[in-house]
This record gives C-alpha cells, sequence and structure tokens, in this order.
C-alpha cells in the first residue's frame, strides 16, 4: 500500500519515515514539503542518505491522490484542515498528526488555536486515533485525528480509573514534563541550547492547547464535562514525557487493586505496560519504542492516587501511535511494523 507524508522534513515527519521504511505492507511514495521541495531527503537529514533516496516533492492534491491510499499530515496547525478534506473527495484516507481535527466544538478551537476551526461535518466525522481506546471506530474510520503527546501519556494513564469510577474527576491534577523536540525542528529561545541546558521550567500554565483535548475525552469518559489543572515544563533532554498524574481516589481501593483493573482494562495492548506494585516507569526506558508505560500508588494516608505515564513524544505521542492507527484501518496487527525494543540506555 503506498502512502505520502505531507510535511515532510519535522521531527514527527521523519520518524514517521523511520518506521514505515521497515513496514511490511506500506511504502513511501512521497514526501510533500513545501519549503524544501527539489531537494533530496538526504539533504535534509544526512541520516537518511544512501537509504531512502527520495525527493522532497511539492503538492498537487489530484495527482498525489491518484498514486497513494492514505495521507499523514506533519504540518502545523491550521493546515491539514482544509487540505484534508481535499483527499478525502477523493477516497484517500488521512492520519492528522496536527489538532486539527482533535477538538469537536469549532469554539473551543477558535479559542485555543487563535484560528477558525475545520468545517463541522468533518469535525463530526473525525474519529480520535487513541488506538487503545477507540480501535473499532478508528478501523471504519477515513479521517483520523491523532492524539496530542500530553494527551496520549496522560489520558492512557487516567481513563481506565475515571471508567471505573475510582477517582473524583474534579480533583485531577496533572504535572507533566517534556523533552524540547515536543517545540519540533524550528527555533526559538525557548529551546535555545543555553536557555535550556542545565535547566527546568514550566510553561503556558492554564493556557496549554492540548487542555480541551484531554478534557473532552474524560469528560466523553466521565459523562459529564471535566475541567483538569494542567502544568507543562520542558526539561533538558530531547525525547520523551511523564505524565504524573494526581486524583482523590472515590472509594477505598489499594494500589495492587489499581494495579490489577489497569492490566485487565490493557489486557490485548500490546503496547501498554503495566509495572509492578513498587515499581515506577523513567522516560528513558520507552525511548524510541511506541509503549506507554504506567506505574501506580494508591496512597491510603492521603485518599492520592498518584499515576506515572510515560512516552516517547515522538513516537507513541505522534508518528508510532499515527502508524498504529493505519494498521486499525487495514486490519492489520496493531503492532506491525512497530515491535522495536526501547533503545536502553
Amino acid at each position: 500500500m503506498k502512502v505520502a507524508i505531507i510535511g515532510g522534513t519535522g521531527y514527527g515527519a521523519i520518524e514517521l519515515i523511520r518506521f514505515l521504511y521497515n513496514h511490511p505492507y506500506a511504502e513511501i511514495e512521497a514526501i510533500i514539503s513545501h519549503s524544501q521541495s527539489g531537494q533530496a531527503l538526504g539533504t535534509v537529514y544526512p541520516h537518511t542518505s544512501g537509504v531512502l533516496e527520495k525527493p522532497l516533492e511539492e503538492l498537487v492534491v489530484k495527482d498525489l491522490a491518484e498514486r497513494v491510499e492514505i495521507v499523514f499530515f506533519a504540518t502545523p496547525p491550521a493546515v491539514s484542515k482544509d487540505l484534508a478534506p481535499q483527499f478525502l473527495e477523493h477516497n484517500v484516507k488521512c492520519i492528522d498528526l496536527s489538532g486539527d481535527f482533535r477538538l469537536r466544538s469549532p469554539m473551543d478551537y477558535q479559542e485555543w488555536y487563535g484560528s477558525p476551526a475545520a468545517d463541522e461535518s468533518y469535525l463530526e466525522a473525525a474519529v480520535y486515533g487513541l488506538s487503545e481506546i477507540y480501535g473499532e471506530e478508528i478501523a471504519g474510520a477515513n479521517l483520523v485525528a491523532n492524539p496530542g503527546c500530553y494527551p496520549t501519556a496522560t489520558l492512557l494513564g487516567l481513563l481506565p480509573a475515571v471508567q471505573n469510577g475510582w477517582i473524583e474527576e474534579k480533583s485531577i491534577i496533572i504535572d507533566a514534563k517534556s523533552g524540547v523536540s515536543g517545540a519540533g525542528r524550528g527555533t526559538s529561545l525557548n529551546t535555545h541550547y543555553p536557555e535550556m541546558n542545565e535547566n527546568l521550567k514550566a510553561y503556558k500554565l492554564g493556557q496549554h492547547k492540548h487542555i480541551p483535548e484531554i478534557e473532552q475525552e474524560i469528560g466523553k469518559m466521565a459523562g459529564h464535562p471535566v475541567k483538569i489543572t494542567f502544568s507543562t515544563h520542558l526539561v533538558p533532554m530531547t525525547r520523551g514525557i511523564m505524565s504524573t498524574i494526581y486524583a482523590d481516589i472515590a472509594h477505598s481501593v489499594s494500589t495492587d487493586e489499581m494495579i490489577d483493573m489497569y492490566t485487565a482494562f490493557y489486557q490485548e495492548q500490546p503496547f501498554v505496560r503495566i509495572r509492578r506494585n513498587g515499581e515506577l516507569p523513567a522516560t528513558r526506558e520507552v525511548h524510541g519504542s511506541n509503549y506507554c508505560d504506567i506505574g501506580l500508588h494508591a496512597d491510603k494516608r492521603t485518599g492520592k492516587l498518584t499515576i506515572i505515564s510515560v512516552i516517547d513524544n515522538l513516537v507513541k505521542g505522534a508518528s508510532g501511535q499515527a502508524i498504529q492507527n493505519m494498521n486499525l484501518l487495514k486490519g492489520w496487527d496493531v503492532a506491525t511494523g512497530l515491535n522495536y525494543l526501547p533503545i536502553y540506555p
């Protein structure tokens, strides 16, 4: 099956290329880059030289739609909302790694992203691509809204407890930390080496665009609106997200009972690994992989549940999950092309 990547020179795109290159059923037909079209991929990413010799192309929708079956959008916000409908009209399935189709409410998108939303009919048609939760819906979709990196780690950590009614949703506090690759390949003062090295800083408190996405999905699982406290931090590492989540326990539940419930919830999901009592995951342990590792601690003294959820932000938080969703769309085993051990150390 032939696929295309639009927005082909960012970190998300190069991870798509890395996994698709070894995928047994998918072939990269085209890599589209408006800013660097005509250049060889190896010029932009020298580590691909002699391995994948592909020219970067300009986008011509009709031509590309005749060549491929699925398009991945690894584009900034406010790009795919205009382009994806054109491919859908040509019966090409779309997997969008930007945020253009994640939020059901056009007003929420306008408020948090600062630009007009996609046509509401496409927002309604899009399936939220949290693979472990919405696998059946994804399998029948034409448009998949790949989740953000912070929401992936956070929701996989929270949703089992929410579904079982074991926590008070109004008490949820999320303390999330990310490596700087989450900011993309562009340069900025925030990610400049002298500013970031040996430094830890919070940013976008109460303003992060992933807040409505997390609230939307928790509220959907809970059956009522939910507001969260969500704090994000940059740490001086390249990859990885650790989402540390706190919530009041609704009933008297032990750590072992929590672990048993989470293990049962994800028992059919190969990429979610639940740690044993007393073991907590670290970002290094999922580096370069599509795994989400979750550790749990129910504190009887305080009545609080602490959830530690870690992912590689570029893989499970972006491109790996996009390929997992492609596998679901095609009816292939979800682990196809993704079954790699994390890179360690």
